[in-house]
């Protein structure tokens, strides 16, 4: 019974591990995937132009990102132009790590800062689309009128970066620089915390399998 007892326990810290490696398999590919496939080198041939955001303003739009996407959600008066600007925020945003690597907004040297650009841009159209909309009008403009001040305020407006004139298209997703996340220490150690995680969790599970065992 001992001897079966070990060997169960062997097989399902076994398939455990293979499931771990399988999951960072994944994430490989799928950072490997966004590297490779770029915009196309002539730009975008279709879709709806989206002005550029400056850096000073990245800051406060990504403050106020969630309750604009949750009004423009709720809208009931909308055109497919909304949507798809909408739609193209939320792609940029999953694109760009859910907004969860460190320095991605406030560092231009990010990898994801570019990204960052494109997703609160794309946040901010939708936001100003939405000031025309009778239901949504007084919200928005509620909105665009804090965000404003916050950028007197504290003087962001004029705040520039490398991306500050970059304007978007929704027919040309953006995707993070992959290639450079070993270069920049933030989004490094942020991965590497992610690996180490696996780690301990494969640990953890080899402990459990010997005890079960």
């Amino acid at each position: 019974m001992d001897d079966q007892g070990g060997k169960s326990a062997q097989q399902r810290w076994n398939s455990n591990l293979r499931k771990l490696i399988g999951l960072a398999l994944v994430l490989t590919a799928i950072a490997a995937s966004a590297s490779a496939h770029g915009a196309p080198a002539g730009g975008p041939t279709s879709g709806i132009s989206i002005p550029s955001l400056s850096h000073g303003e990245m800051s406060v739009i990504s403050t106020y990102r969630g309750a604009i996407i949750d009004l423009a959600e709720n809208a009931a008066d909308t055109n497919e132009d909304f949507r798809r600007v909408l739609n193209y925020a939320q792609i940029e945003y999953s694109y760009c790590m859910w907004g969860s690597v460190p320095q991605s907004v406030s560092d231009e040297n990010s990898p994801f800062n570019e990204c960052s650009h494109a997703y609160l841009a794309a946040t901010k159209d939708v936001l100003l689309r939405m000031r025309t909309m009778p239901r949504e009008a007084a919200a928005a403009s509620e909105i665009v009128s804090n965000i404003d001040t916050e950028l007197v305020l504290h003087q962001l407006s004029l705040i520039l970066c490398q991306f500050s004139n970059e304007s978007f298209n929704t027919a040309d997703l953006i995707r993070p620089d992959w290639s450079a996340v070993p270069m920049h220490p933030a989004s490094m150690a942020s991965f590497s915390a992610i690996a180490l995680l696996l780690l301990g969790s494969a640990w953890a599970l080899r402990r459990t399998g010997r005890s079960a065992g």
